[in-house]
């Protein structure tokens, strides 16, 4: 199996806090991979730091079997925080900046409207979306770019059942198609019901 990312003995301090303590594991290409741990336990924090967001403390990690970090990122879609879109513009033209900025062809914006079942309410507005729907509208703008790797931190968090099933749909789709999918989540029912592998 290849590797797909590889982590060694990474650790993040703030202070005399220890936020992620000597973690390392290795995600395989094919795999869903969940990041098991209660609310402040340094999930989302390793994710900052494999995704270049936060710097490490020590250790190092490697996307792809690769030392360049930038040119690797750029295989790599994420959602890191909660979704952060125009209020008043449609999901269509929200996916319209997003592509422009990731240099995506528009044709793309359907497909991945599509896969997230928000095809039928591309016009509109973000201001008028479920907690579901925006969820799954940030999915689509992490698919955007059709990437190897997608990265979801707590991506059912605050959700209903039915918003929780839709992702989980989603997430299964998408590791169908081939993707390897980094999960972190609090919720131990989920990553049970979804995940093929699991850090703790």
């Amino acid at each position: 199996m290849v590797n797909i990312l590889e982590i060694n003995n990474l650790s993040k301090n703030y202070g005399k806090l220890k936020a992620v303590n000597s973690l390392s594991l290795t995600v395989q290409k094919g795999n869903i991979y969940g990041l098991l741990g209660p609310n402040g336990s340094g999930k989302t924090t390793t994710l900052g730091i494999v995704l270049g967001v936060i710097n490490s403390s020590s250790g190092d990690f490697r996307w792809f079997n690769s030392d360049e970090k930038t040119k690797s990122r750029k295989k790599i879609g994420a959602i890191l925080e909660t979704p952060n879109f125009y209020t008043y513009l449609s999901a269509y033209k929200n996916l319209q900046i997003v592509a422009d900025i990731k240099g995506v062809d528009y044709q793309r914006i359907d497909t991945v409207l599509k896969t997230v079942n928000l095809f039928e309410r591309k016009k509109d507005n973000f201001a008028g979306y479920s907690l579901g729907m925006k969820q799954r509208l940030a999915l689509a703008s992490a698919l955007l770019s059709d990437p190897d790797v997608l990265v979801l931190d707590e991506p059912t968090n605050g959700l209903d059942p039915q918003g929780i099933a839709d992702i989980r749909e989603i997430i299964q789709k998408t590791a169908r198609e081939g993707k390897t999918i980094i999960i972190a989540s609090h919720i131990l029912d989920e990553i049970e019901k979804v995940c093929t592998h699991v850090a703790v």
